[in-house]
């Protein structure tokens, strides 16, 4: 079988690591990719949203699946364009059509959809710029801190949670009037704050029958403490040690079977992942947010843990057997640090050499942001550079090898956060009275 994914992350060169090893891979295309991608497979020069080079690599190479690694084009409607082609119709995409993606496309039909299938989650409202008043006189029937969502696609970014009235009346001003975050804040989702910790549950689905993939934590914040501007994740750990049988049962429950039921009541056909960030508060789940397909980092630490033949589990989604496949987990902790580039998520350098990757032990450099120069040395391409995962019988085990590998890695302002995972522990030690 013939691939191609789409994207250029550490999320794709996950992807691509993981489908190398599949019996029934034959040939694995990349776009655009990076340059870890080009180790197990072809990159090529095109958009994730430049349908039409898409297509023309699908017929040039035989492609016989297509991966959607990143929301955008899901969004924009890759998998419909396929559908209404005569030539592409029959190459399956995982990933839903444009009618499924609005889970992740518009925070305002996500959560119209979680209250209309009574799934449990964050009281809110939506203010437009007419209606920005009502909007500040919202929020004074809410409690500090104030979580306010720009209604669609924001690079991960778009969410902001002021702790006092006056910080976020303000946020609200700029998201709707100034345009913050630019037609993605139009709308602007305004919730109560839910209490508790965070972490992620991913599914994937053939529309019917789903797998639960291992939960997974990730760290949005640039600096330690949880404190500073939101990144596109700076860490992530797997499984979640609070996340017990129980736990997990009662997400499947109340949320899982819900949101699938749902989907079919609303004639919504939905094959791929399901991403559902949730807050648990005390042992009870609450959706936060979904995404139509898997986090980064998350996602470089929840494939790893798949022993199963990934392809195959595709290929379930494709032909709608999902349930006869089988899903074989890792039973050990997974943890990922990223390393990003100095000023990250603000300005920051590209072109820097990097130096160190094949000193990496006991682990898995996915990179994200880089490429190969004129002279085919790996450099540094993108905010976020690369994820180093590792394994451990305990989390702090699996942590303890990452940031080894993390320090091995050399390039000219290298940045990452030294505290993933001190806030799992800490919970861990406060919830049961045990260590990790």
């Amino acid at each position: 079988m013939n691939v191609l994914i789409l994207g250029s992350g550490g999320r794709e060169h996950a992807f691509a690591w993981k489908l190398s090893q599949s019996k029934n891979l034959n040939k694995l295309f990349i776009a655009p990719g990076n340059a870890g991608t080009s180790i197990f497979g072809t990159n090529v020069a095109i958009s994730t949203t430049d349908f039409a080079a898409i297509k023309k690599t699908v017929l040039e190479h035989d492609i016989n699946m297509v991966i959607v690694g990143p929301e955008d084009p899901l969004v924009k409607g890759i998998h419909d364009f396929f559908l209404a082609d005569e030539g592409l119709k029959n190459i399956p995409v995982i990933g839903p059509q444009k009618n499924g993606a609005q889970l992740e496309g518009s925070k305002d039909f996500s959560k119209q959809f979680m209250i209309r299938h009574h799934i449990p989650t964050a009281r809110y409202r939506t203010f437009d710029k007419e209606s920005l008043n009502e909007g500040l006189k919202f929020l004074e029937t809410l409690h500090p801190p104030f979580v306010l969502k720009a209604d669609g696609l924001a690079g991960g970014k778009g969410v902001v949670i002021p702790n006092t009235l006056e910080a976020a009346k303000i946020e609200l001003t700029d998201m709707l009037s100034n345009a913050k975050f630019g037609n993605a804040s139009s709308k602007v989702v305004i919730e109560e704050f839910l209490k508790g910790i965070e972490l992620s549950v991913f599914i994937l689905t053939d529309g019917n029958s789903y797998k639960i993939l291992p939960s997974a934590k990730d760290y949005k914040r640039i600096g330690e403490g949880d404190i500073g501007l939101n990144t596109g994740g700076m860490g992530a750990i797997s499984p979640v040690p609070f996340a017990d049988e129980a736990f997990i049962k009662k997400v499947e429950d109340r949320i899982i079977i819900p949101t699938l039921n749902g989907l079919k009541q609303d004639g919504i056909d939905y094959k791929g992942f399901i991403f559902i960030g949730l807050m648990n508060n005390n042992g009870e789940p609450a959706v936060i947010e979904y995404n139509v397909r898997m986090g980064d980092p998350e996602t470089e630490v929840v494939i790893p843990r798949i022993k199963s033949d990934l392809l195959e589990l595709f290929e379930g989604v494709a032909n709608g057997n999902l349930n006869l496949k089988t899903l074989e987990l890792d039973n050990r902790f997974a943890t990922a640090i990223m390393l990003v580039a100095g000023g990250y998520p603000e300005e920051y350098e590209k072109g820097n050499i990097i130096k160190g990757l094949d000193l990496v032990e006991d682990g898995i450099a996915f990179q994200a942001g880089t490429k190969l120069n004129s002279e085919n040395k790996i450099i540094t391409d993108g905010g976020r550079v690369i994820a180093v995962t590792s394994f451990g019988q305990t989390m702090d085990e699996a942590l303890k090898k990452a940031f080894l590998n993390a320090e091995r890695i050399q390039y000219k302002d290298k940045f990452y956060r030294k505290d993933i995972g001190a806030d799992l522990k800490a919970y861990f030690i406060e919830s049961t009275g045990k260590p990790i």
